[in-house]
């Protein structure tokens, strides 16, 4: 192991004091070797090349530059610590691996000596990046460049003198190089050979040449510096929006400005896609338009649900077309070309927005954001990286905005389930509390009183059994309510004539209301209907519900009619074709229903009136239960009203037998 500690810029300095070390970036010594090694390539005479890259890695960058310069010269000395075979690998040059802990593994050395001319570079590891940056054409070194030839040949002779000491089978060859280029220890040389025959011309070119290639990178370099904070303002902006604000209108505008300031002179634009399942339209629900471009805002723009695109923006990849009049996949459908060639579309990139509440669901495609140009562009990757970025930020924006949304659709419910639960708590303790504490009172006056005439015990008996009765339907009410509402109940579905049970209905609103007087009821049906089909139990309790709530709120001097009619209407098990149907229509002349309130009548314990200063009794369950049993019953339940005063019109539906 060869250790010495003696450096070749030490020995230089010390042998011409005029020499003046100065400190170098090594893209600036980069562009001084490669100008000095120009001088071989460009030159005609068989030079001596001596040359040093500290470490093998560095050689590698410049190997087929040296392999050019070997087909121009053949004395061409390479020096590196070698990490691999370098030393052993068969090369158009001799290659010597040197000692890491030698002095010459941190420097930096080039030496031409040729007949006319010579230059050196020698130089030594000063400092490397500052902040620990890995910026190798940032490292400094410490050193000196001349075309004086005396210092040339003193540094060609100390050199290979070294090589000699790594490489003894090079000896005859280093010999025959000293005497070729006359390289003695003696500091006077032969006449003639003082001067220096250089083209400075040349070497100032190409000099200046890779200066300018060397700010060209800087510049480059700091092109995409700003681009990518540029980028990374974009998405930390889209970032802060969405943490700001669960508006989705405000981010998707913010977005949509933000990428606009990137992709100038570009068209962009968001919309939502409809989900899984959904006949919903869908259209754009922001945009960024400039001059000459048609807007698309609120219309239905499905560019991305062509078959040419949707399998693709499904899988969660970004689509990129730099020229639409040269993609083959847009050229194979007319009708792409024309919605394409409606808006002026050359170019476009596709990138889906995805999102999904769990990970079996994150790959749904919730959005498209979409990017276009009026002419041929090609996206970089770049691009493209920067707006599956972008898109992930809005997916996520979306799913918060919508679990606000759902959010407070729940604070909305549990509001509404706390008043529900109030009601309940107040309606059912005073429908309970008034026949309890009749009944009670009708026991206690019988058990107290036994001499009591017998008119007024049969009226205590009477009192307590209607009160009984009250609150045996109330109960039946409840349970059956929450059967229905559970899905527990199975109807037995059967053809049904729908007057029959109309008439049913009626005689036994009739029979019970005794001895209340009921308002005049006035049937008219048609002849020959159709058979229902339906639960005959269900229907029944249908009809009378309704029948009894509308005797509730019309006077005995009133009248409610009946009525049906053939229609056809869309339920809830049938979407797609209407369904033949029987509709009946209650009509009352009683207090009617003020327009806002038509649909709240039927959800539970909704009462017109405060419960302690009710006209009329019951807990608020008849339409809900009505409403329950005519969707299970496939039909529908609805209520139409001028407002208070003016009566009001409910329609049932029930599905009509199908031959």
């Amino acid at each position: 192991m060869i250790n010495d500690s003696n450096s070749l810029i030490q020995n230089l300095l010390q042998s011409f004091p005029q020499l003046r070390a100065q400190i170098y970036f090594k893209a600036s010594l980069t562009a001084l070797s490669h100008a000095i090694e120009d001088l071989v390539l460009a030159g005609t005479e068989q030079p001596l090349v001596i040359a040093n890259f500290q470490q093998e890695r560095f050689y590698r960058q410049e190997t087929g530059r040296y392999q050019r310069i070997a087909r121009q010269t053949d004395r061409v000395y390479v020096l590196a610590a070698p990490e691999t075979d370098f030393a052993s690998a068969p090369a158009p040059y001799a290659t010597i691996g040197i000692s890491p802990t030698d002095e010459l593994a941190q420097e930096w050395h080039l030496v031409i000596v040729g007949q006319n001319y010579s230059a050196s570079l020698i130089c030594r590891e000063h400092a490397a990046p500052v902040d620990t940056i890995d910026l190798d054409s940032a490292r400094q070194f410490r050193g000196f460049w001349t075309l004086d030839p005396e210092v040339s040949r003193q540094a060609a002779l100390l050199l290979l003198e070294r090589i000699d000491r790594y490489r003894p089978d090079l000896r005859e060859q280093i010999a025959l190089d000293k005497q070729r280029y006359q390289l003695t220890t003696e500091r006077l040389l032969p006449h003639g050979l003082a001067t220096n025959l250089i083209d400075t011309q040349l070497f100032i070119d190409r000099l200046v040449t890779y200066l300018q290639a060397s700010q060209y990178k800087q510049v480059n370099a700091y092109r995409r510096i700003v681009a990518e904070e540029r980028r990374e303002r974009l998405v930390n902006q889209i970032a802060a929006a969405v943490r700001q604000s669960l508006d989705l209108e405000e981010i998707l505008a913010v977005t949509i400005r933000e990428v606009s300031q990137l992709f100038q002179q570009c068209h962009c634009i968001i919309y939502t896609l409809p989900q899984a399942g959904s006949s919903s339209n869908f259209e754009t629900r922001s945009e960024y338009e400039f001059a000459h471009k048609a807007s698309l805002l609120g219309q239905n723009w499905q560019l991305a649900t062509h078959p040419q695109f949707q399998t693709i923006l499904n899988r969660g990849n970004i689509i990129a077309i730099a020229d639409t009049s040269q993609d083959s996949g847009i050229q194979s459908h007319l009708d792409l070309q024309h919605q394409l060639a409606q808006v002026r579309i050359q170019a476009c990139l596709l990138v889906p927005i995805l999102g999904g509440a769990t990970a079996s669901d994150r790959q749904q495609c919730l959005a498209i954001l979409e990017i276009h140009c009026d002419r041929p562009r090609l996206w970089s990757a770049a691009d493209r990286t920067l707006l599956a970025t972008v898109a992930t930020q809005v997916g996520i924006s979306i799913l918060q905005a919508e679990a606000f949304v759902n959010l407070q659709q729940l604070n909305q419910q549990l509001v509404a389930i706390k008043q529900t639960q109030n009601n309940l708590i107040a309606i059912v303790g005073h429908e309970l509390r008034t026949p309890l504490s009749t009944i009670q009172v009708c026991l206690e006056s019988l058990d107290s009183e036994p001499d009591m005439p017998i008119e007024f015990q049969q009226s205590m008996v009477e009192t307590a059994l209607a009160d009984s009765e009250r609150l045996r339907r109330l109960i039946q009410d409840f349970l059956l309510l929450s059967r229905l509402e559970s899905n527990l109940t199975t109807w037995q579905m059967e053809p049904i004539d729908l007057a029959d049970a109309i008439s049913l209905a009626v005689s036994h609103l009739q029979a019970a209301a005794q001895p209340r007087d009921l308002p005049k009821v006035i049937v008219e049906l048609p002849p020959a209907l159709p058979l229902a089909i339906a639960d005959n139990e269900a229907l029944f309790q249908l009809l009378s519900k309704i029948l009894d709530n509308a005797c509730k709120f019309t006077p005995p001097t009133g009248t409610i009619t009946v009525t049906i009619e053939e229609t056809k209407i869309s339920t809830d098990r049938v979407k797609t074709d209407l369904q033949p149907m029987l509709a009946v229509q209650i009509t009352d002349t009683g207090r009617g229903i003020e327009p806002d309130r038509l649909e709240t009548i039927f959800e539970r314990f909704h009462q017109e009136e405060g419960f302690l200063q009710r006209a009329v009794g019951g807990a608020g369950l008849g339409l809900a239960i009505c409403r329950q049993l005519a969707r299970q019953l496939g039909g529908q339940i609805w209520a139409t009203s001028q407002g208070k005063g003016r009566g009001s019109q409910f329609y049932v539906t029930v599905p009509v037998l199908v031959n």
